[in-house]
């Protein structure tokens, strides 16, 4: 095989999956690893992928590229609407329960379903000893459960953030630092081996890393574009989690390092 032709099908596999490692690369090409760091910096200087350390990955993953809410609640739809379906199954069952609400996209997704399951459940005498307790620093979330049956919604304060319509800064990070609610589902822009989670704004790492050190169980919700990923800050590692829902299996390097770590991983 020419190595043009090499390359070639290198870059079809990074689109493909988002991300190749060197030595996945030399096993499936049978060429050395010093042969595939060569395929890849020459795809890189024509601006088909990005080097990575371990191998390379699509070229638009940059560590601060961040689309806005909008764009990202018309992408993979179906794959989020599987980990949300699945990360119903982990809401608290019992009386005077409460849940965080990170904000983004397949969260957003979570939301939709409990505002359907709540419009859907036998009216009831309202009693706030049985309401689920939801507690949220994302606009478009807090607009959809605010009227729902069945839930008590707490809102977050900040600055709003455009792009993502989620409130950030000092104030909201001290103020998720005195709650502790018993679960956080939370977003994330990146879930790598070695880097954890990721986000490319410092500001919104600082809100998710306090949901994640204030919740009793983390539940990270991440559609399979985020496996392998890593954007510009990190906001938890890996043994900060309990489970990720994800809608593919993750790479044999993620999954060793989530396995190490304790964390749960259901694919949807």
């Amino acid at each position: 095989m020419f190595a043009e032709e090499r390359q070639q099908q290198i870059a079809g596999l990074v689109a493909a999956s988002g991300r190749a490692s060197v030595t996945d690369l030399a096993e499936r090409f049978r060429i050395t690893t010093e042969t595939v760091r060569r395929d890849l910096a020459a795809l890189e200087s024509a601006g088909t992928v990005r080097r990575v350390h371990g191998g390379a990955v699509s070229a638009d993953r940059f560590s601060t590229t961040e689309e806005s809410i909008l764009e990202r609640t018309i992408q993979r739809q179906a794959q989020k609407l599987r980990i949300a379906e699945a990360a119903l199954g982990f809401l608290p069952k019992g009386p005077s329960s409460s849940i965080l609400l990170d904000a983004g996209s397949t969260t957003e997704v979570l939301a939709d379903l409990l505002a359907r399951r709540g419009a859907a459940a036998p009216a009831k005498p309202a009693d706030p000893s049985r309401e689920l307790l939801v507690i949220t620093h994302a606009v478009p979330i807090a607009a959809k459960l605010a009227s729902t049956p069945g839930i008590a919604l707490q809102i977050l304060g900040g600055r709003v953030r455009g792009l993502t319509q989620a409130a950030v800064g000092q104030g909201t990070v001290e103020a998720a630092g005195k709650l502790r609610p018993d679960i956080a589902f939370v977003g994330t822009n990146g879930i790598h081996a070695s880097f954890g989670l990721s986000t490319p704004d410092s500001e919104e790492a600082a809100v998710k890393a306090a949901f994640v050190h204030s919740a009793r169980r983390i539940v990270v919700l991440a559609d399979s574009s985020k496996l392998d990923a890593e954007t510009l800050v990190q906001f938890a590692s890996l043994k900060d989690l309990d489970t990720v829902i994800t809608d593919r299996k993750p790479s044999s390097e993620l999954a060793a390092a989530l396995a190490d770590a304790g964390v749960e991983v259901v694919v949807a």
